[in-house]
């Protein structure tokens, strides 16, 4: 987990992650990214290179694009 986060703590410092962190879900945790990326394709290869799911130890990740956002002012 510590690979984990400090991959995506340097996606932040690259300013391609706009937020990330965990969910503390009662059902289970689960993380949430909030990534600006060119396409689908560059989201994917975001998640496919996360340590943990490249430990092939059971973590998936999906996307879903945002169309729109309201920023507060």
């Amino acid at each position: 987990m510590r690979e984990h986060a400090a991959y995506w703590r340097e996606l932040a410092n690259k300013r391609t992650a706009v937020i990330f962190g965990p969910i503390a879900d009662p059902k289970g945790a689960w993380g949430l990214a909030v990534v600006e990326a060119q396409d689908e394709a560059a989201a994917r290869g975001l998640g496919a290179n996360d340590p943990t799911i490249k430990a092939g130890v059971g973590f998936t990740f999906e996307i879903y694009s945002m169309p729109q956002v309201v920023l507060r002012g």
